[in-house]
Order: C-alpha cells, then sequence, then structure tokens
C-alpha cells in the first residue's frame, strides 16, 4: 500500500460470532541482534466455540476466528504474506482466512519503519531487511509446532502486496540493483517507487539491498501490484525458478503503471513458470481487505484524499474482486504446492 491512513482507524473493535474453524494468535519475535517483529498467524483448528472479529474497525471488515484455539493435527503449508507500504497485517486479512480454511497456516508481518504501526525513518530505510522479516516469521513458526500447528516444509510460499511483492520477488531470486533503480527514476520519476528512494534507503544501501536473498524453502510467490520492480535485474529474473503468479488491477494508474511495474517482470521471468493475470474492477487497493459502508466518507472527512483505499475500479464491489482473487491464488498455490485443500473451503465465499 503506498498511501498511510491514521491510527484513528485502526481502533480495534471485537464482535461474537456462534462458530468457527480457523484459529488465530498474535506474537512478537525479538531475538537479540534482530528488530522486534510484531506477527499474524490463522490456522486450521478442530475446536468449535464463540470466535471474535479481529482485525477489524470502524473502516475496515475483519475476519471471524477462534483466538489461540488448539492447531489441527497433521502437517500444513504454510502462507507468508507481506503489506504494502504503510500498510500493516490486516491488509490481506481476507485472503489469510481464505487460505487457513483450506488448510494453510498464514502469518503476516507488520514490517517495522513501513507499517501503520512504526514508521520510524531509520526502520524505513531498512529496506533489505523486509524478506528478512518472512524468513524470521518462517522459521519461528516451523520450529515452534504449538503455536500454528506442524508445517510442511515442502509447501511453503509466499504472497506480496505493492511493497510486499516486491518484498516476496527477493526472496524467489529476484537481485536489486540501486543503481539501476535510481538511474530508471531519472526516466521514470513519476513513479510511486521513485518518491521513496530516500525514504527506503535505496540510496545508502547499495551492498545489503543488492545481496541475494533467495530462500530455498520458498516454493511459489504471488506478487499482487508490486512496486520497485524496475530495480531487478534482468538476470535475476530470467534465473528465477519456483512459480510466480503476478496480478494486476484492471485501472492502471500513473503512480504504478503495470506496463512498468508488473509488466516488468512478466518480461524477464521464464514463460513455463509464471501466470499474469488482471483482476476486473480492481485498482491497487482492492486487494487490502473490505472497506465498510460510510468509510469513504468517514476517511474523507479525517483525511482528504486518503479514501482512495476504498475506491475500486468499476461497478464490480471488492467483494466480487477478492471472491476472484481468492480462487485464483488458491488454485495457484495448490497447484504449485501440489497440496489438496481440505473439504469446506471457501471457493464462493462468505465474503460480503
Amino acid at each position: 500500500m503506498l498511501r498511510s491512513l491514521s491510527c484513528f482507524i485502526f481502533s480495534i473493535l471485537f464482535s461474537v460470532s456462534s462458530y468457527a474453524n480457523t484459529a488465530f494468535r498474535q506474537l512478537n519475535i525479538n531475538e537479540a541482534g534482530s528488530r522486534s517483529l510484531d506477527i499474524a498467524i490463522w490456522y486450521p483448528t478442530d475446536e468449535t466455540g464463540s470466535p471474535e472479529t479481529v482485525g477489524d474497525n470502524i473502516v475496515f471488515y475483519g475476519t471471524s476466528v477462534l483466538r489461540n484455539a488448539a492447531p489441527q493435527e497433521g502437517e500444513h503449508p504454510l502462507l507468508l504474506l507481506s503489506h504494502g507500504y504503510g500498510g500493516n497485517w490486516r491488509n490481506l486479512n481476507w485472503l489469510a482466512k481464505e487460505m487457513a480454511v483450506q488448510g494453510y497456516i498464514v502469518a503476516a508481518v507488520d514490517h517495522p519503519g513501513t507499517t501503520t504501526f512504526n514508521k520510524l525513518p531509520q526502520d524505513a530505510k531498512q529496506l533489505w531487511r523486509r524478506p528478512q522479516d518472512l524468513q524470521r516469521a518462517m522459521v519461528k513458526i516451523i520450529t515452534t509446532p504449538s503455536l500454528a500447528g506442524k508445517v510442511d516444509a515442502q509447501r511453503i510460499a509466499a504472497v506480496g502486496h505493492s511493497l510486499g511483492g516486491w518484498t516476496v520477488l527477493k526472496l524467489a531470486g529476484a537481485r536489486f540493483d540501486t543503481a539501476r533503480f535510481q538511474n530508471d527514476c531519472l526516466a521514470h520519476a513519476r513513479l510511486s517507487a521513485c518518491q521513496l528512494i530516500q525514504a527506503l534507503g535505496i540510496d545508502e544501501a547499495a551492498g545489503q539491498l543488492g545481496a541475494d536473498e533467495a530462500e530455498a524453502k520458498i516454493k511459489a510467490v504471488v506478487s499482487l501490484d508490486l512496486g520497485l520492480a524496475r530495480g531487478f535485474t534482468p538476470e535475476s529474473l530470467s534465473q528465477i525458478a519456483v512459480p510466480v503468479m503476478i496480478m494486476t488491477p484492471q485501472t492502471d494508474s500513473d503512480e504504478l503503471p503495470t506496463a512498468l511495474e508488473s509488466g516488468y517482470l512478466a518480461e524477464y521471468i521464464p514463460a513455463d513458470i509464471k501466470r499474469v493475470g488482471s483482476v476486473e474492477g480492481a485498482t491497487h487497493f482492492s486487494f487490502m481487505q473490505q472497506c465498510k459502508p460510510g468509510a469513504r466518507e468517514l476517511i474523507a472527512e479525517q483525511e482528504p484524499g486518503e479514501e482512495i483505499v476504498c475506491q475500486d475500479g468499476g461497478t464490480r464491489s471488492r467483494a466480487a474482486i477478492h471472491r476472484q482473487l481468492a480462487r485464483d491464488i488458491s488454485s495457484f498455490l495448490n497447484q504449485a504446492l501440489d497440496f489438496q485443500p481440505l473439504p469446506g473451503g471457501n471457493q464462493s465465499g462468505s465474503y460480503r
């Protein structure tokens, strides 16, 4: 996500339902020598009871879960989620719930410096740590099965939106060249990514950002309208060996033009491992969670201009957009990971 919202919209409201088979827990990891990470985890459970709605507030819908329930027995695929610039773990909650229902353990990280809850400039300038954040979450969940269940180490994937798309491509083996990116921005100064060179420390961290962050345990990645793509070297993109899904919104923008961002990936990633799709009626922000009735007006009153996060690209609702995305992404991941989802997965959905 390329725009931040004020923290006023993220005060959590809880509600009670009658049943859920998706569990949820939050944790913080803070090993010596590493930055503190807040992580949200959705996972399958056989427990029943009265769940609460998490990630819900006056603007966005949350997901219904059983907090801290016992994990389901057996091995499960692991899906890592990475939010966009200024976003947080709630942004892909709709996808997290869908994949947990199918049998996945899903973990979303709040990336320090580029999350709603931590905008410290010194953390934002450590862009190279974003892929490491996902790796640290992965290791924690794998080595602590009591948290969310046992992970099938051969079935691990990652999904990222906007700057999160850049993050998961790094884990797939893409290499970032800061000089290439900054030179390209001379010709494409209108790109949102080019406005973040100083904020993200791209002009200061050539060595760290150019490092190989490929993670062998990651078997598939999904990019949702990513930014900063043009800093990836064509050579590294051509050598990616895991399946990649590249999803773009139908409604293009001058800030994140498909041809110069996702289209750049599609040009160089090998044809036999990539899947490219355009989402009818979607804008860049349609990949985020669903807005409640009246949310646009509320945001416009409090933060004029930020109501764009609730704007989609046509007559199609965000609920319908999410239904398509859930089908496409789960089909891609299940095939890439050779995974048979649990019966009862939400293929047509309880989306609003």
